[in-house]
């Protein structure tokens, strides 16, 4: 199992625990907006990382925002595989082709 699923799992997982007990639980419990809101936080900060040429530091917010990214689809009951497999169907096609397509 590929780490990405290993932590999707574990917050599927965690999104009945206790919220005091989780910072998972306690994010999901505030619902999809503040979700959304944390992940959004998280990816400036790695904007602002991958600005600055910190390698470290990039790679360390790009981890919250993989893990907030997947907080937020669990909020919303989109899971991992339906992203990969999104992901699947996009293979092979031009970025503009795709983005016409839309």
């Amino acid at each position: 199992m590929h780490t990405l699923d290993k932590l999707a799992q574990t917050i599927a997982e965690r999104a009945s625990a206790d919220p005091d007990s989780s910072w998972t639980a306690k994010l999901l419990a505030k619902g999809p907006e503040k979700c959304a809101e944390k992940f959004g936080e998280e990816a400036v900060e790695a904007i602002i990382e991958a600005v600055k040429d910190d390698k470290a530091k990039l790679t360390s917010e790009a981890a919250d925002v993989l893990f907030h990214l997947l907080v937020m689809l669990q909020s919303r009951d989109v899971s991992l595989a339906d992203v990969l497999t999104e992901l699947d169907r996009r293979e092979g096609t031009s970025g503009i082709e795709e983005k016409a397509a839309r």
